[in-house]
């Protein structure tokens, strides 16, 4: 329970030092801390969640008329089409909006149409309502990181990468 909140009140923190460095009109905005390419950026968030082997990673049961719309989603996103992917994203976040998975998957597709903010607050949203452990955890952070360091912030991505570290939990023994 304490390592719960604590890693709650960094992830309060971390937030609050970015809520913080919103640059003013008269401040030159921070220079990039990574010139990565959007899709760079989302295979690195992909590949975070890393095999799972041994790992406790929580997978709830799925609405079929969902999971039908997540697998247009990726078809489409294979296809090159970004936003017919989204929008069967948004149109699926319309009948499940609290799915943790669905959120994140709508902020990497947030990265892809270069909307950083709005891959924050999805990913953001996703953690807060999500598994605090496990690869779509390390997902969540990976994708704050990766929007930190587009927007210069490299303190911030680096305390993201921490948050991710700490999403990595054993599963149970079994006997």
């Amino acid at each position: 329970m304490t390592a719960f909140l604590l890693r709650g009140a960094c992830c309060a923190a971390v937030l609050a030092l970015a809520a913080c460095t919103t640059p003013s009109a008269s401040a030159p905005a921070a220079a990039p801390a990574t010139t990565v390419a959007p899709q760079t950026m989302v295979a690195a968030i992909r590949a975070a969640s890393g095999d799972g082997d041994g790992e406790l990673a929580v997978q709830p049961l799925r609405d079929p008329m969902v999971e039908d719309l997540r697998e247009r989603a990726v078809a489409l996103e294979g296809q090159g089409d970004v936003a017919g992917a989204a929008a069967a994203l948004d149109q699926a976040l319309e009948i499940v909006h609290d799915d943790p998975a669905l959120l994140q998957e709508r902020a990497e597709l947030a990265i892809l149409q270069g909307e950083f903010a709005r891959a924050a607050e999805l990913a953001e949203r996703a953690h807060a309502i999500g598994s605090q452990v496990g690869p779509l955890c390390r997902r969540h952070w990976i994708t704050l990181e990766q929007v930190l360091l587009a927007s210069g912030d490299a303190t911030g991505a680096t305390a993201a990468r921490t948050q991710a570290d700490g999403c990595r939990v054993a599963g149970p023994q079994r006997y």
